[in-house]
Order: C-alpha cells, then sequence, then structure tokens
C-alpha cells in the first residue's frame, strides 16, 4: 500500500479495532489511529510527535529498536511481542505487525493489545510453578524465594514479604522480607496493630493506592514509610484457617496498584497457602523422622547419615575426627526416685548443655535412654577430644534444679578416633561404646574396693 495522504490513511486508520501507528525514521509518530487511545491512553493528538520508543518498557528497549531497525531494512515484521507503558502509568503488553514505506520514509505499524491474554498466560504459568516449588523446594526459605520469583514475574515488588501468623499467641512471625532499598531483618512482635492484622480480621484482601495512602488514617501512616507508592497485601488462607499475609509495595518512581493487580494476587493466594502447608507438614514429618521428640536432638538415624558424610569427608581430605558414647551414671534412680517426668527433664536439660558446649560444626545426637553420642568433625589431635571430654564433665558436673530436687549428675564418656579406632560407622561406634562401659565398670570396681590408709 503507497501512502500518498497522511490525513487519507489517518481516515481509514480511525475504522480499525487495532491501534495503527506511523513512524519516521528517528522514531517521531507521524500519523496515529483513534483506537490508539483505546491501546496506549493517548489521543491520536497526543501520540503525534512523541517519540514512539520512549514509551517501550525500558527492558525491551534494546530488542525493540534492533528489530525497527530490521523493518527499515526491508524485512516486514509479523507478531513482535514487546510491552508499553500507558499514559496511566500501566504496562500494556502489545503484538505488531509491521513494515517500511521506502516512498514515505516510514514504518507502518498495527499494534494489537494482548494484555489480558498474556496475563491469563502468566497466571496460569504461575500456578504451575507454584505447584511444583511446593515439591521441588527443601525448606520454607527456598519456597518463599520461588514464590517471590513467581509473583515477580506477574507484578512489580519492590518489597515483597511472607507473614506468618500464630493465632493461639495472635503473633506475627517474619520468616522472608526482600526489601529492594535495604533487607530488614524482623523481629516477631504481637498482630494488633497492623495492616497484616486487618487482612488476618477481616479474611480480606487490603489494597492501598497512592491516593489511598495521602488520605490514610493514622494506621496507614503509622505503619507505612513516606516513600511508599502503593501496598496490597492477601490473606493466606489454608484448610486450618488463616495462616499468614503476602504483601507486596511499590515506592515513589513506580507504578501504584490496581484493583486487577490485587485480584490477581488474590487467586495464586490460595495455591500459595496451600503450598507453604504442605512444606510446613514436610519440616514436621522431617522433624520426627530425624529429630528426638523428648530432646529435640538429632536421632539416631540422622547421626548415622551425618557420620557417613563427615567420614567420607576425612577420608578425603585425610582429617581426623571423633565419637564420644555418653551415658548417664545411676540414671535409672532418677527415675525410680523422682518419676519419669522428672527423668525427661533431666534429659533435656543434659541435651541442652550438651549443645551448647559444642562448636557449630559438631553434633550432639540422642540415640535412646540416657545414651548420647558426640561427632567432633575435623580435630588436630586426640588430646582435643580429650579436651572436649573434660570439657563436658565440667557442664555436666554443675547441679541440676529438678522439681525442687538438686541433682548431681556424672557421665560416663568413650571415646573413638578415625582413622585410629575404625575406618566405618560400626567400628567407631562400636569401640566408643565398649570404652564408655570400660569406664563405667572400671569406676564401680574402683568404688567396690576397700579404702586403705
Amino acid at each position: 500500500m503507497e501512502i500518498k495522504s497522511h490525513d487519507l490513511l489517518a481516515s481509514f486508520m480511525d475504522l480499525l479495532m487495532d491501534a495503527v501507528l506511523a513512524v519516521d525514521v528517528d522514531g517521531k509518530i507521524v500519523v496515529a489511529s483513534a483506537a490508539c487511545e483505546r491501546v496506549f491512553g493517548y489521543t491520536p493528538q497526543e501520540m503525534v510527535g512523541r517519540n514512539i520508543f520512549a514509551m517501550v518498557v525500558p527492558e525491551d528497549l534494546d530488542r525493540t529498536t534492533e528489530t525497527a531497525r530490521e523493518v527499515m531494512s526491508g524485512n516486514p515484521l509479523l507478531y513482535f511481542e514487546n510491552r508499553y507503558i500507558r499514559k496511566d502509568g500501566q504496562i500494556v503488553d502489545i503484538m505488531w505487525t509491521a513494515r517500511w514505506s521506502p516512498e514515505d520514509q516510514l514504518r507502518i505499524g498495527v499494534a494489537r493489545d494482548i494484555t489480558e491474554r498474556k496475563r491469563a498466560e502468566a497466571l496460569q504459568a504461575a500456578l504451575y510453578a507454584i505447584s511444583e516449588a511446593a515439591y521441588a523446594a527443601e525448606d520454607l526459605i527456598s519456597l518463599f524465594q520461588r514464590i517471590h520469583h513467581i509473583v515477580g514475574s506477574l507484578l512489580p515488588a519492590d518489597c515483597f514479604s511472607v507473614t506468618l501468623y500464630d493465632e493461639d499467641k495472635d503473633q506475627l512471625m517474619f520468616p522472608y522480607l526482600v526489601d529492594n532499598l535495604q533487607w530488614t531483618e524482623q523481629p516477631s512482635k504481637p498482630a494488633a496493630g497492623t495492616l497484616c492484622a486487618e487482612i488476618i480480621r477481616s479474611g480480606q484482601p487490603l489494597l492501598l493506592t497512592a491516593e489511598d495512602i495521602a488520605a490514610g488514617s493514622a494506621l496507614v501512616k503509622n505503619a507505612l514509610e513516606p516513600h511508599v507508592l502503593s501496598w496490597l497485601g492477601v490473606p493466606l488462607k489454608s484448610q486450618k484457617g488463616m495462616i499468614g499475609v503476602l504483601t507486596i509495595k511499590r515506592y515513589l518512581g513506580g507504578i501504584s496498584y490496581q484493583l486487577k493487580d490485587q485480584e490477581l494476587l488474590q487467586f495464586i493466594s490460595t495455591q500459595i497457602a496451600t503450598a507453604i502447608e504442605r512444606q510446613k507438614m514436610q519440616a514436621r514429618l522431617q522433624q520426627l523422622a530425624q529429630y528426638d521428640a523428648l530432646t529435640t536432638l538429632p536421632n539416631r538415624e540422622f547421626l548415622t547419615h551425618k557420620l557417613e558424610a563427615a567420614l567420607s569427608s576425612a577420608e578425603r581430605e585425610q582429617r581426623h575426627l571423633a565419637l564420644l558414647y555418653l551415658d548417664l551414671d545411676k540414671f535409672k534412680q532418677v527415675n525410680d526416685s523422682l518419676g519419669h517426668d522428672a527423668g525427661d527433664t533431666l534429659l533435656q536439660e543434659v541435651a541442652a548443655r550438651l549443645k551448647l558446649s559444642m562448636r557449630e560444626t559438631d553434633m550432639v545426637a540422642r540415640l535412646g535412654g540416657d545414651e548420647f553420642v558426640v561427632l567432633l568433625q575435623d580435630i588436630s589431635s586426640p588430646d582435643q577430644a580429650a579436651m572436649v571430654v573434660e570439657k563436658i564433665r565440667g557442664v555436666l558436673a554443675q547441679p541440676f534444679e529438678i522439681d525442687g530436687h538438686r541433682l548431681a549428675i556424672r557421665p560416663s564418656i568413650g571415646i573413638a578416633l578415625y582413622p585410629d579406632h575404625g575406618q566405618d560407622r560400626h567400628a567407631l561406634l562400636k569401640h566408643a561404646d565398649k570404652a564408655m562401659y570400660q569406664e563405667k565398670h572400671g569406676e564401680r570396681n574402683a568404688a567396690a574396693k576397700p579404702q586403705t590408709a
């Protein structure tokens, strides 16, 4: 089609549903159809003279200018997609068909608004990704990171946070908060008097646009920093009830959230809540499988896994490690005289003291009853293991106050060194166990012998 009259072209383009534009070699809009107002938010008169590249979303600018050069070199363009910033600040997805008119030195393009289609596709992909994340994430933090990435592909967020709610304590916890301006570690705090509390109370999402914040209540002004442009929070509900709130913020200079953004985030919130509950259930099951219920120490299964890994590492890197096998002398007498509740409390106190006396790289496990194992990784010499044993004796020598009784506990401890006393976990555990019983038996024999002057 040859372009002889811009006025004739404009009259024809006004009849079309899609926006039609004619753009010169410098990117300046020469002709714009009436449909441009529906697609871009500007009237045709406002479009003419404007540089079209100034409207492109910055992330899409490089490939848009490259594509424009290809069109001007004589290659017609079919179904090219990019994003533009509307007059109202919202982002619109556009699919272009364009060609170059050498006679008029103009790019003629037809722009179709495909925002709703792209939104539906992105939403479907997000739901699938959240479901996949629920199974793939190793823990809650990695799940929150995945959800952050997924939500970020749908909505811009200068600040993203997941807030969990403890109904029994009416308390908010902040396990995940990422802010573009800074990372702020938030301590737990009462829910009352917060925007999240309002969402938890009502069970409904809360959208604060720039206008809402400017005319907001004291709660809004106290809860939001001065640089917040828009705030959006949605409840996270599971079958068990309210478990938390997901919130996102935009800062000044960005684009305020709209009702459609609230509807989108609310739509995926149920899937997010389900993913969080599944991950929490997995964590509870893992806790039951790998940790002792009474003391919360690693159990025999977890110790086995950790010890195998430590031995492989020690063999590969030519390092030493030690196992300490420990039990409490006369523990049965505590159970018999004070009851099992007192015995359980004593075991919990012993476990707590043992954990506090270890390095972060070491591990304390409970095998059962009053038997504990300490794994010392990367020790420099046998003397180092002996020093830890004496440290444990000193820590446990301090009396325990249990149900009004002052108890003195003495441990028997056996040591096994790798590679001196064994090359695998079975040999090391057997050696440490035997050494512990030899110490216990030796002390009993010594106590039974008559003392001589």
